[in-house]
């Protein structure tokens, strides 16, 4: 196959259908999302046959298990892309939206139009899921993209794609509005990243190593987050049952996700009744506790407890695995001190009954996601009721935090007015 033929013939076809998606009606792309999950919905034996052929080959080749766990489709998982669906449907859309128009002296009025931004590039590992998450947010946001999943899914990520396009065209709408990369050979990432004629902006989701190297390689716009090292602090004030579930929550409902907590940060005046508990609770689960001096004297007294001595590298680094760093601090601005040095700036937490330390938490740190005695699990595009997400964006310009409909859009200016001229 001719990579570079291959990758231009889908650009110039993705461009095409950007032009129709931009334009189609919000009820055609209302159409097209609930037909594609009522077809998700009715795919559950072809879904796992395909689901069943990437998760023997990625066991077979010594996959991680986080990233064989990544894999899964599980009944619930589908459902869930489903709900995401009727959930994007059932949304405004923002495209054509005009706000923020004022009169100005001269008599003309000014204001925003949202638009999609054209053409969008994915590039991901793993989760297949991925694939119908932004395909929905393409659809509804009326732009056009082109998928690249991970080999490792790729008999999932096509038989996912075939049921987009067929829920695209039974609206009206261009099946090449979502294109799948069909070839795993590499050299076709190189070609994405690098055809500003055709995509507008890539939206990378996987590892740091892959990340890094689109963000250092592409030639057009990259929306992106690196890692998910995130931190849960534990306040001097707190509750103490609250605390152990929404800590206990965020770091082992899910070890894969980017947005699992890596970090433990406790105040010394909670520590001792604190880290006991919440201690015994790892060791009950296998988590290995990565200790300062002070967490590791209070921990060793936990039976079965696996304790180690925390490194300065421990600060910076997201496990995706059953490992969490745990130390203590003296102050509420010493914890945010540590977060803003040592996090990723994707999701941290405070949990914590004072108000005023609350609220300087969330006004002082600085990441696309801070909560408030809430699951650092919660940092997601359909938790936080964007239907879907594309991704995590740790940027600070266009888009952060999770990327759902008005990330996919951009604003241009219209000027509104009855034969006016400039003097």
């Amino acid at each position: 196959m001719d990579i570079k033929h291959y990758m231009q013939d889908l650009g110039r076809q993705a461009r095409t259908a950007a032009a129709e998606m931009a334009r189609a009606s919000t009820r055609a792309k209302n159409d097209a999302l609930v037909e594609l999950a009522r077809l998700l919905r009715a795919a559950g034996a072809p879904l796992a046959e395909a689901n069943a052929r990437d998760i023997a080959q990625a066991e077979a080749a010594g996959l991680a298990a986080p990233m064989v766990d990544r894999l899964r489709l599980t009944e619930k998982i589908v459902d869930t892309m489903a709900e995401g669906c009727e959930q994007l449907a059932a949304m405004p859309d923002p495209v054509g939206e005009i706000t923020g128009v004022k009169r100005r002296p001269t008599g003309i009025s000014v204001g925003q139009m949202r638009v999609p931004l054209g053409v969008f590039g994915m590039i991901y590992e793993s989760r297949p899921n991925v694939t119908i998450e932004a395909a929905s947010l393409a659809i509804k946001s009326g732009n056009a993209c082109i998928l690249r999943g991970g080999s490792e899914a790729i008999q999932s990520n096509l038989a996912l794609w075939k049921l987009v396009r067929q829920a695209l065209e039974s609206a009206g709408l261009p099946g090449n509005a979502v294109q799948l990369v069909e070839t795993t050979d590499r050299a076709a990432v190189g070609e994405l990243i690098t055809m500003p004629a055709f995509v507008d902006v890539i939206i990378p989701r996987g590892g740091k190593g892959l990340i890094e190297r689109i963000s250092n390689e592409a030639k057009v716009p990259v929306i992106k987050h690196l890692d998910g090292n995130c931190h849960t602090y534990i306040d001097a004030e707190f509750d103490m049952d609250k605390a152990l579930r929404v800590t206990e929550n965020a770091k082992t409902q899910k070890y894969s996700p980017c947005n699992a907590t890596e970090s433990l940060l406790v105040h010394e005046k909670a520590a001792a009744s604190f880290l006991p508990r919440i201690g015994a609770i790892f060791a009950a689960k296998g988590v290995e506790m990565r200790c300062d001096a002070g967490a590791k004297a209070i921990l060793a007294g936990v039976a079965n407890a696996l304790l180690a001595d925390a490194t300065e590298e421990d600060w910076y680094t997201e496990y995706l695995a059953p490992i969490i760093s745990i130390k203590l601090v003296a102050s509420v601005e010493e914890a945010i001190a540590h977060i803003n040095q040592y996090s990723s700036h994707h999701t941290d937490a405070i949990l914590t009954t004072n108000h005023p330390n609350a609220m300087q938490f969330i006004r002082e740190v600085d990441s696309s996601s801070v909560m408030i005695n809430a699951s650092t699990r919660f940092a997601d595009g359909f938790e936080y009721g964007l239907g879907a997400e594309i991704g995590i964006s740790t940027d600070k310009i266009h888009a952060r935090g999770p990327v759902g409909l008005e990330g996919l859009t951009s604003q241009k200016w219209v000027v509104l007015g009855d034969g006016h001229i400039r003097g």
